[in-house]
């Protein structure tokens, strides 16, 4: 006797990269709450230092929204902390490995612009270790960053031109370096037909954000 076919039941496995969203907003989420406790600060406040929707902060702040790396830098400049105190957890102790498998990626400009937080600020040092990778031929713009803040920059992959300022545009390709003053606004542009990497190093002034 023949037995009717079954539906099929197919289950639907979230991709990494939607997984790493859920774990950077809840991570975020977490930060951004003990620091607007710390500040004494509103999201009516905060929307109108960072100048964005406070639906968007509100949806940020719960953890049901994964922000942009635009989005966490007009935070943390209005926060007058760090980035990677957003993204960064607190536990320190011994040596530190990080897996690649266990890297978070956050991007912007719908995913051209793409940032690793390879050692981000943990509180007891002003340096950040970041991996960028930029997108064929695209130009990403970043603010000013708090006064004093020094980026220093190696391309390990391709070539990139840096615009800091006024300054002239300069174009670095594989394996060159440079270092400026980040507290202006300045951009990035890969000048490649395939996707650039940098590595860059962010330093923030001693005692600033110390208690991120």
């Amino acid at each position: 006797m023949e037995t009717p076919d079954q539906p099929t039941r197919t289950r639907h496995r979230r991709s990494p990269g939607a997984r790493d969203a859920d774990a950077l907003a809840a991570l975020v989420s977490e930060r951004l709450q003990g620091l607007i406790g710390r500040e004494n600060r509103s999201l009516k406040r905060l929307t109108e230092l960072t100048g964005l929707d406070e639906d968007e902060l509100r949806r940020i702040e719960s953890g049901s929204e994964a922000p942009t790396i635009d989005r966490l830098w007009r935070i943390a400049n209005a926060l007058g902390v760090p980035f990677g105190s957003l993204v960064a957890s607190k536990q320190r102790q011994g040596v530190r490995i990080v897996r690649r498998s266990a890297l978070r990626s956050i991007s912007s400009s719908e995913g051209r612009f793409v940032s690793r937080p390879l050692f981000a600020f943990d509180g007891q040092r002003p340096v950040e270790f970041y991996e960028i990778t930029i997108g064929p031929g695209h130009l990403e713009h970043a603010e000013a960053h708090a006064p004093g803040t020094k980026e220093n920059v190696i391309v390990a992959k391709g070539a990139v031109e840096i615009v800091v300022g006024r300054e002239p545009a300069v174009q670095l390709d594989e394996g060159d370096a440079a270092d400026f003053l980040a507290d202006v606004p300045h951009s990035y542009r890969n000048l490649g037909v395939v996707p650039a990497i940098i590595y860059l190093v962010m330093s923030y002034e001693t005692g600033f954000g110390a208690c991120a």
